[in-house]
């Protein structure tokens, strides 16, 4: 095995990054060109580059929110550094197009909010990424690697994200999902709703104002815990932008997100929660691990439970089941945000 070794980022000055247009859509590997939010990439020095990215104001998803004042989403700013993942991974880090990268476990986290409030922006976003990955001495593919990017609106330095990936090519993947089930995988263009969904939450609920980009079902409480259905919409463009075998990973952190606020919406108080849909608070910071894929045709409950947070956030842990198994666990982080509107 051979190791890339990266410089000192402090050892290189950032290009110019231009805006004008997104790149090209196959590259951030989407369908839609709406859903492409990377409008250049460059490099910084070997296996690190800079990447432009375009921040909707009027997106189905992205925008669908009722927290105020309102902020640039964390995950339209996770999915901008995805896509920017992917494609520095393709321009700049040697994968081969084809190449899926199968997301083991991440961390996301935002700083400095006040730059984030939309419409007194700090200046043009970016994120910049460093590619850390070993290479098979025999084939020089990579097998497993690791990224870590820190996003900014102009100089402000807004969020941190890290991520732990395999790579496969497309018939190890089929080889992998056959091994799993032991049987075809149905794909989301079989299905117009999840099986079994019959009662979702109240999108005012989990901070949505459209049913479409409701994902939960049918909760359930204890006296230390909230679980629900996993059940998206399949005909929701953002979630489904092309057709999976799956459900993807940024779907269960939305899942995770919503039942987190939901849960501490719960836990401010009902006549807090009823009177605003704790429009206040927001989803600051994700973690988690993805130990199986979340199949299509079996139902999928997640359970979110408190832990431990610093002062004034709320700390939730969601833990994904399917067939009584925990297939991923993610553990949101939720701040009341109302004190922005002064800032």
């Amino acid at each position: 095995m051979t190791t890339q070794v990266l410089e000192d980022a402090t050892t290189s000055v950032a290009p110019a990054i231009e805006y004008g247009r997104t790149i090209e859509r196959s590259l951030a590997h989407r369908s839609a060109i709406s859903e492409v939010f990377v409008t250049d990439v460059r490099s910084l020095r070997p296996m690190a580059v800079t990447a432009g990215i375009h921040l909707p104001l009027t997106h189905l998803y992205y925008s669908d929110h009722r927290q105020r004042p309102k902020l640039h989403d964390s995950l339209l700013l996770l999915e901008a550094g995805r896509q920017a993942a992917i494609a520095g991974g393709h321009t700049n880090a040697g994968v081969p197009a084809g190449t899926m990268a199968i997301v083991h476990a991440f961390r996301f986290s935002l700083r400095n909010l006040p730059a984030l409030r939309i419409g007194g922006e700090a200046g043009p976003p970016r994120v910049d990424t460093d590619f850390f990955g070993r290479t098979a001495r025999h084939s020089g593919r990579y097998r497993k690697g690791r990224l870590e990017q820190r996003i900014f609106m102009g100089d402000v330095h807004v969020g941190d994200h890290s991520m732990d990936v395999l790579f496969l090519k497309g018939d190890e993947n089929e080889i992998l999902r056959h091994a799993q089930r032991g049987t075809p995988a149905p794909l989301s263009s079989d299905f117009t709703e999840a099986p079994g969904a019959v009662r979702r939450v109240a999108p005012e609920l989990v901070g949505r104002d459209n049913p479409l980009n409701v994902v939960l079902t049918e909760p359930e409480f204890t006296a230390d815990s909230v679980t629900a259905r996993v059940a998206p919409r399949f005909d929701n463009p953002a979630l489904f932008d092309h057709v999976y075998d799956h459900l993807p990973a940024m779907t269960l952190v939305e899942a995770a997100r919503q039942l987190a606020l939901f849960t501490a919406g719960a836990a401010a108080g009902p006549v807090a929660s009823a009177a605003s849909g704790s429009a206040s608070l927001c989803a600051v910071g994700y973690e988690g691990a993805f130990q199986r894929f979340a199949e299509l045709d079996v139902p999928l409950t997640a359970t979110a439970t408190p832990v431990p947070a610093p002062a004034g956030r709320y700390g939730i842990r969601v833990g994904f089941h399917q067939d009584a198994q925990e297939i991923a666990e993610l553990t949101v982080t939720v701040a009341d945000v109302s004190h922005l509107h002064g800032s």
